[in-house]
């Protein structure tokens, strides 16, 4: 909204040209975002306290976590409203990466909160049911797979994806696999981030960090100069990108001031589910679909290892007549739990590896 009506103001005062700027702009959604976090915390949590929002925990798991049980869930839509707002007021509102991506976001976030909504506060033990869920993220993905081929945004090809650490090499799909990639790139990447949400404040700063990665990523993508030096595709526009990812970036770490160690709120499926498929978007939309794997690897591998334990115990109970686990708890931080880690080392641990994480892909900018 600022950058359709405030830069008309220039003649006024010079200061009203900064919102020209994409730069200037990703900082003060990501400031913004954090504030209606933070301020609307408190408010928040007491709502959910009085509809005993509470969040069930599962009885196998580490036995730290059972004095949880009761803690208000739901707390996503903080991030929801924060980021949402917030890029509603910085963002080019005409910008199809933008609206796409908002659009991704606001949508899973429903689903979510649907989920969250059938199991806390209609006591439906098995919120909204698997196949109803995975049909909704498969179905966006599938629009808007079909989407961006038929009605592409950019000049690039819509079924070219680049390839990290080469050059000039890309990915070509057929159209219909393009379609089914794009849609099993989304559910993927939400379902990820909502099975890493399992700690407090894990999934929330891990999403911060690929989101700030992203974002960078998007401004390079954005640019003539930047991405020409740098190899990257040409995408006029993406740079837009970066205001939102720095719009959920801030409204992940204010919502990260609650959800800290002793959480007082939990995200719920509101949040992770809306962050994963926002995630998943960005990438699809800068043409990043295999960078996701590096940038979002500690995501990768906790779905990974629920894919794995569930695997391995199915066959051993098939060929052995009695199930094996590879692992003490799926999904993997529980694992490390049980192993005798403390939460907060599990979390501080799991961060530093998201860190590694986007250095490596931002390594991937000249290592080709």
């Amino acid at each position: 909204m600022f950058y359709h009506f405030l830069p008309g103001f220039a003649d006024v005062h010079i200061v009203f040209n900064l919102f020209n700027y994409i730069t200037f702009r990703s900082a003060g959604a990501g400031v913004t975002a954090l504030l209606i976090a933070l301020v609307a915390g408190p408010a928040t949590i007491r709502r959910l306290r009085q509809l005993r929002v509470g969040q069930v925990v599962r009885t196998e798991g580490p036995e730290s976590h059972l004095k949880k049980a009761g803690t208000p869930t739901m707390g996503g839509v903080l991030i929801v409203l924060g980021t949402a707002i917030s890029t509603l007021l910085w963002a080019e509102l005409t910008n199809w990466y933008v609206v796409l991506t908002l659009l991704a976001f606001l949508w899973m976030g429903a689903i979510g909160f649907m989920d969250d909504y059938l199991k806390v506060v209609q006591n439906r033990s098995r919120g909204l049911i698997a196949r109803y869920k995975m049909t909704g993220q498969l179905t966006f993905g599938l629009l808007l797979g079909a989407f961006l081929v038929f009605m592409p945004i950019h000049p690039v090809p819509a079924t070219w994806s680049m390839v990290p650490f080469f050059d000039g090499w890309v990915a070509a799909f057929w159209v219909p696999a393009y379609i089914v990639f794009v849609s099993l790139v989304v559910s993927g990447s939400s379902n990820a981030v909502n099975l890493t949400d399992g700690l407090d404040g894990l999934a929330a700063g891990l999403g911060a960090i690929a989101f700030i990665t992203f974002g960078v990523f998007a401004y390079l993508i954005g640019r003539v100069d930047t991405s020409a030096y740098l190899g990257l595709f040409y995408l006029p526009g993406a740079g837009e990108l970066a205001i939102f990812a720095a719009a959920l970036a801030g409204g992940a770490m204010g919502f990260l001031w609650y959800n800290a160690h002793p959480a007082e709120v939990f995200m719920g499926d509101t949040g992770s589910l809306a962050i994963g498929g926002a995630l998943a978007v960005m990438a699809i939309l800068l043409k990043a679909e295999f960078l996701l794997l590096i940038v979002g690897a500690v995501f990768v591998a906790e779905a990974l290892s629920v894919m794995a334990q569930v695997s391995w115990f199915k066959y051993t109970r098939r060929t052995r007549g009695e199930g094996a686990r590879l692992f003490r708890m799926a999904p993997l931080h529980h694992h490390f739990e049980k192993k005798g880690w403390g939460e907060t080392k599990v979390v501080v641990r799991f961060w530093i590896l998201g860190i590694l994480s986007a250095l490596v892909a931002f390594s991937t900018l000249k290592i080709r």
